[in-house]
């Protein structure tokens, strides 16, 4: 056996293992649907490095890890977008096409090269109904997974899946979607990023043409405002037990609320009726 021989098991474990540690020191990053749409948050404190954007029409990008190395992912599926649908049409420009190629190109880079990427990436495209709406979540070997409502990536990602499956359900509006992806990327006990740190997108079904729409300034702020004051449902009251009641009685509605009806009548047995003749 050659100095220094490593088994492939060996090496693609250790470069797996080499890029969650990478991913891990991010911030997560959580896509979900809403009733009119997909909608996209992650904390980032840079106003220039965005960790979400637009591909195309319909299909947008979020993205942990390296910066450098994710940029050129979201670049190569615009060219790989443009080209496409310069070329044939439009509609032919679909986010399992593009969750293929960047799957392939993760993939190739994962096994051949000495480092992998430690990046994870999700593409999202909108449809004309929520049935139509496809999540797609990347690793950084290539694998897909076709996530259906929410997906989570980046930092303590596991912790942040599970709130989200707490709170998360189907057709939700914008302002309640936004204070589900808050909640859940917020530690317990601890404090939400203020709003200046915070980047949203959404691909809103109901815009014309481009989908994708930023969130930011008095907007934002007025959505997360929206969201933090809307008070959760009470629980209805117990209602208090009615007096015990013979056979044919019914109480009235002072009965029924618990104060005594004045007298209406003399004292004594009245026909009410339900005795045979």
């Amino acid at each position: 056996m050659p100095f220094g021989y490593a088994s492939p098991e060996q090496i693609m474990r250790d470069k797996a293992d080499y890029a969650r540690k990478g991913i891990a020191r991010g911030r997560s990053v959580v896509v979900l649907q809403y009733v009119d749409g997909i909608l996209f948050v992650a904390p980032n404190p840079s106003r220039a490095l965005h960790k979400i954007s637009e591909i195309y029409d319909r299909i947008g990008f979020a993205a942990v890890g390296r910066y450098n190395e994710f940029e050129e992912l979201r670049l190569g599926g615009i060219r790989y977008a443009d080209i496409n649908g310069y070329t044939y049409d439009r509609s032919d420009v679909t986010g399992r096409g593009l969750a293929n190629l960047y799957a392939s190109n993760l993939g190739r880079i994962f096994t051949e090269s000495i480092k992998s990427l430690e990046v994870e990436v999700v593409v999202a495209e909108v449809g004309d109904s929520p049935d139509g709406d496809a999540i797609y979540r990347l690793t950084f070997d290539g694998s897909v997974f076709d996530e259906h409502g929410f997906a989570a990536m980046g930092g303590q990602a596991e912790a942040v899946a599970t709130r989200l499956k707490e709170r998360y359900r189907e057709a939700m509006t914008l302002s309640e979607a936004l204070e589900v992806a808050l909640t859940a990327l917020t530690e317990p006990g601890g404090e939400r990023p203020p709003i200046g740190q915070l980047e949203v997108a959404v691909l809103d079904r109901n815009r014309e043409h481009r989908k994708f729409l930023r969130l930011t300034g008095q907007r934002l702020e007025r959505l997360v405002s929206a969201a933090s004051a809307a008070p959760e449902t009470p629980a209805a009251p117990e209602a208090p037990a009615a007096p015990a009641t013979g056979p044919g009685d019914a109480p009235s509605g002072d009965a029924a609320s618990g104060e005594k009806p004045p007298p209406t009548g003399p004292d004594g047995d009245v026909d009410d009726g339900s005795s045979p003749l």
